[in-house]
């Protein structure tokens, strides 16, 4: 075995560990390495955003890890892609650019997450986004992150949608990322200048001109190295060869959700009753490691559209071509965006404090994979309860690192979920029907008109929900029995240790997981770093002041221009 040594080793070039990447390498005298197993992200399907489906389903640019059998979803087997590529899952994700609500920050703090508020996150967001229109008390400029609205809903179905959710009863919001998540308005996207806006395109690029920072793909690691209760290096292997890469400060795992856990219990960290069914060592029994596993649910609620609008126009080959020639030559048009120009985020009932429902709006009808989903036009709607109770596991099956981990989300085991997509059809449903889209709105295709009970809603939602490829959690940041890492990332008695991704968010943000974790590991910089932290926001945030009595604002029909 051939010996190295770095000052920090960071294990996965992903949505952190490129962050963590750049903002210690800015110090000259840190000298870094980072390891990602997959390899160069120079494809035109990553960079091109209207081909967010092809990454994602590629074995050469993601995991394609599955479940085992769900036991509330019909006993399917879920897909569970994660990014394998240069910039990890923000190089095949659908680059929607969600922070998650105020309140899901408070409550990391809550679950003893000290600091991890949202006034002590909301500097972090600042700071990593640079927002196509003005900075202001919760937007940045000029940061490495581009966030903007694609095409700025040139497609009429994308009003038209926040319309009705107006008509229905429901806020209007002009920047759910702002002030105020609840309502309908326009959806952000991590795209800038026309091109998918990676953490490897925004981050890792830029920094790679630094000296102090090698960076080494198509590199799987073992485990993490100790001594005693020391994190002390990684062993990794490349082309056949095993290495072994001392760090003279710390190690950080940045593997991600499914990734992080796995590594560290074939490092012998973990559930003492995992390891040694796995014929592993135990050298440190830390029992929540792979626990507290969360994701998002969707489904998508499809209708036929009666005017020739829709992309499903454009979806034959001729259509596509041109497309792709445009944004080739100019990184503009439909090949610029991800095409989820719309979106609203709810409250499921009274008595929810903030919203627990989010919709992706798409002026298309099409499955994840880009196949239509019917013969002509059509739009959808991608609708979610995403604050799930249900708790799910990682757990390592044997000592070989090439072996996938079991994963089990028990995705629906929790009747509060159950009742969260019940509301999810009902209130859908009625938004969908409000006059705003009269005009558009053909025949219902799923779920369909017939599915109206609540027995029918249960079977339709466990045969045709999917992962909104959000798994998180599973290495959760805080200080009871189940927690990792502790609030300054480290993890629970091993010294020179930490993990930074998304795995130790301690509960699931309203949202798609991209922003967060951006913000995770431009805070774990400071943090790693010693620097002085950012000063906590004061900017206010709005909580509709009847949500303990009524379901939505209920104020007077009216629709956005």
């Amino acid at each position: 075995m051939k010996s190295e040594k770095f000052d920090y080793i960071i294990v996965g070039a992903g949505s952190a560990g490129c962050v963590l990447a750049n903002r210690l390498s800015e110090d000259s005298n840190n000298n870094i390495l980072l390891i990602e197993t997959g390899g160069s992200d120079k494809s035109i399907f990553i960079q091109m955003p209207t081909a967010l489906s092809i990454p994602m389903n590629t074995k050469k640019y993601a995991w394609q890890f599955e479940t085992q059998p769900e036991p509330f979803l019909n006993n399917r087997r879920m897909h569970c892609p994660r990014g394998k590529v240069l910039g990890g899952s923000s190089s095949i994700n659908g680059m929607v650019y969600v922070r998650g609500h105020a309140k899901d920050f408070d409550e990391w703090q809550q679950h003893g997450a000290q600091n991890w508020d949202y006034a002590h996150c909301l500097p972090y967001f600042k700071k990593s986004e640079d927002w196509a229109f003005n900075a202001d008390d919760y937007r940045g400029k000029n940061g490495p992150l581009g966030v903007n609205n694609g095409n700025q809903m040139q497609n009429p179905l994308y009003k038209a949608f926040v319309n009705a959710g107006v008509e229905a009863g429901y806020f209007a919001t002009k920047d759910y990322n702002g002030e105020q998540q609840e309502g309908f308005g326009p959806m952000h996207m991590t795209v800038k200048n026309g091109v998918r806006s990676s953490t490897a395109n925004a981050y890792l690029r830029p920094a790679m001109t630094r000296n102090n920072l090698t960076v080494i793909t198509h590199a799987l690691v073992h485990k993490v190295l100790l001594e005693g209760k020391k994190a002390v290096g990684v062993r990794y292997e490349r082309k056949g060869q095993t290495f072994d890469v001392k760090a003279n400060k710390e190690v950080i795992l940045s593997a991600g959700s499914v990734g992080s856990p796995h590594i560290l219990q074939l490092s012998g960290i973990g559930p003492k009753a995992v390891l040694n069914a796995a014929n592993i060592e135990v050298k440190h029994d830390l029992p929540g490691v792979g626990q507290n596993l969360q994701d998002h649910l969707e489904f998508y609620f499809q209708f036929k559209c009666k005017k020739p609008i829709s992309l499903n126009g454009k979806l034959d080959w001729f259509s596509k071509l041109k497309i792709g020639v445009r944004w080739i030559l100019s990184k503009q048009g439909l090949g610029s965006t991800n095409h989820f120009e719309s979106c609203g985020f709810i409250r499921s009932k009274a008595s929810v404090e903030w919203p627990d429902l989010q919709y992706h709006f798409l002026p298309a009808a099409m499955r994840y994979d880009g196949k239509e989903a019917f013969a002509g036009h059509g739009f959808q709607v991608h609708i979610g309860h995403n604050k799930p109770k249900s708790r799910g596991h990682i757990k390592a099956l044997c000592a070989d690192p090439k072996a996938h981990p079991e994963i089990l989300f028990n995705y629906l085991e929790h009747e509060d979920d159950r009742e969260g997509f019940r509301a999810c059809v009902r209130l859908t449903r009625e938004i969908i029907n409000q006059q705003a889209l009269d005009e558009y709105r053909g025949e219902e295709i799923q779920p369909g008109t017939h599915i109206q009970s609540d027995e029918e809603i249960d079977s339709f939602v466990r045969e045709f929900v999917e992962s909104a490829y959000h798994p998180s959690c599973s290495c959760k940041m805080g200080t009871d029995e189940l927690a990792v890492v502790d609030p300054e990332t480290r993890v629970h008695g091993i010294e020179s240790l930490r993990v930074v991704d998304s795995s130790i968010f301690p509960t699931i943000p309203n949202g798609n997981l991209n922003a967060p974790t951006i913000m995770v590991a431009e805070r774990a910089a400071d943090i790693i770093r010693g620097r002085k932290l950012l000063s906590a926001s004061e900017a206010s945030v709005t909580i509709d002041p009847n949500w303990q009595q009524q379901q939505r604002s209920a104020l007077p029909k009216r629709t956005t221009n």
